[in-house]
C-alpha cells in the first residue's frame, strides 16, 4: 500500500424514503481526508447509496460511523423494499483506486467489520474477496432469506451465523456484510411503460451468469416506479462490456414481446466503462460524465450535507 493510497467505499442503506434520515447517515461519514462523491435515494428499491474516496484508513472509519448511524436511525422490522436486504447498513464494499490492491482492500474490510461489531453491536459477514469462507464470496448466498429468513437461520443454522459477532441478529439493524471488490456498476433498464415484471423478470434470468448467461451480470426483474425494469449489477464490465449488455437486453427484450426504455445508473462509473457515444449511455436521463464519472469525481467532490 503506497502512502498516497485511495479507496472506494459504496455503502447501501435500506432506507429510500426518509431523505432527512440519509442525509444523517451521509453526514455521519464527515472524516478528515474523505471526499463524499455521490449519493442518491431510491423509494421503490427503499435504498440509497452512497459513494466516499479517500485514504485507506479514514475510509475505514467514515464507513464505520456510517454502520454505526444506520443502526440508530433505520428499523429493519419497519422497512419494506423490492430491493433483498439484511442489513440497515446492509452492504460495504471497498473498492481499491489506487496505491492498493484488492487483498490490502479485503484487509481493511476485515478491521471495518471487526470495528461494526466492537462499537455497535451489528454483527457482520465477510464477502468478496474478503469472504471467510468460499459459500460467502457471493453476496446474494449471503443474503438469502432476507433479514426476516436469516434471523432464523442464524439461530438454527450454525452455517448461517455471522461471521463477526451473533449468532443472533441485531434486533432492529440486522447485519452488515463487508467485502472488498473491484469496480461495480449499478444499471437498470426500464422497459416499455405497457410491459409486465414477469417479462422483466424473464430477462433478467435469461442474462445473469448464474442462469448461464453473461459473464459478469447478477440480474433481477422488479418493479420501480409503477414499471417493469431489470435491474442489474456488473461485476466485470472488462469482460462483458456495458454496450453488450445493453443490446443483449434489447434483443431480449424483443423475443419477450416488449422493448426498452430510459436507464439508470446508481453510483458512479470508472472513466474505462465511459464511451459517450454508447446507446446505453444516451438512454440514461441527463447524464453528466463530470458527476458520474469516479475519476472526475475525486477532483470536483460533493459538500457534505449538515
Amino acid at each position: 500500500m503506497t502512502p498516497d493510497a485511495i479507496i472506494e467505499c459504496v455503502p447501501n442503506f435500506s432506507e429510500g424514503t426518509h431523505p432527512d434520515i440519509v442525509r444523517h447517515i451521509v453526514s455521519a461519514m464527515q472524516v478528515d481526508g474523505v471526499r463524499l462523491l455521490d449519493y442518491s435515494l431510491d423509494p421503490d428499491h427503499n435504498r440509497s447509496v452512497v459513494t466516499i474516496a479517500g485514504p485507506p484508513a479514514q475510509v475505514m472509519e467514515a464507513a464505520v460511523l456510517a454502520a454505526g448511524k444506520a443502526a440508530q436511525l433505520i428499523d429493519l422490522t419497519q422497512q419494506t423494499g423490492v430491493h433483498p436486504r439484511i442489513g440497515a447498513a446492509d452492504v460495504i464494499p471497498f473498492v481499491p483506486v489506487s496505491g492498493l490492491s484488492l487483498a490490502e482492500a479485503a484487509m481493511l474490510a476485515r478491521q471495518a467489520g471487526l470495528q461494526i461489531w466492537r462499537r455497535f453491536g451489528v454483527p457482520v459477514y465477510f464477502y468478496g474477496a474478503a469472504a471467510a469462507r468460499p459459500d460467502r464470496v457471493q453476496l446474494e448466498d449471503v443474503r438469502r432469506g432476507q433479514f426476516e429468513g436469516l434471523r432464523e437461520a442464524a439461530l438454527k443454522d450454525a452455517a448461517r451465523r455471522p461471521d463477526v459477532g451473533g449468532p443472533e441478529l441485531h434486533e432492529t439493524a440486522g447485519a452488515s456484510v463487508v467485502g472488498a471488490r473491484s469496480f461495480l456498476i449499478a444499471y437498470n433498464i426500464y422497459l416499455d411503460e405497457r410491459a409486465e415484471i414477469t417479462q422483466a423478470r424473464a430477462i433478467a434470468r435469461d442474462i445473469r451468469a448464474s442462469s448461464g448467461g453473461m459473464q459478469g451480470v447478477k440480474a433481477i426483474g422488479v418493479l420501480a416506479n409503477g414499471r417493469a425494469q431489470v435491474s442489474m449489477n456488473i461485476t466485470d464490465f472488462h469482460l462483458t462490456p456495458m454496450p453488450k449488455i445493453h443490446s443483449t437486453v434489447a434483443e431480449l427484450a424483443r423475443r419477450h414481446g416488449t422493448s426498452l426504455g430510459e436507464g439508470e445508473l446508481i453510483g458512479l462509473i470508472p472513466a474505462a466503462a465511459y464511451d459517450a457515444e454508447a446507446r446505453w449511455i444516451k438512454e440514461i436521463p441527463s447524464f453528466d460524465p463530470e458527476q458520474k464519472i469516479i475519476e472526475n469525481r475525486l477532483n470536483n467532490p460533493m459538500a457534505w450535507p449538515s
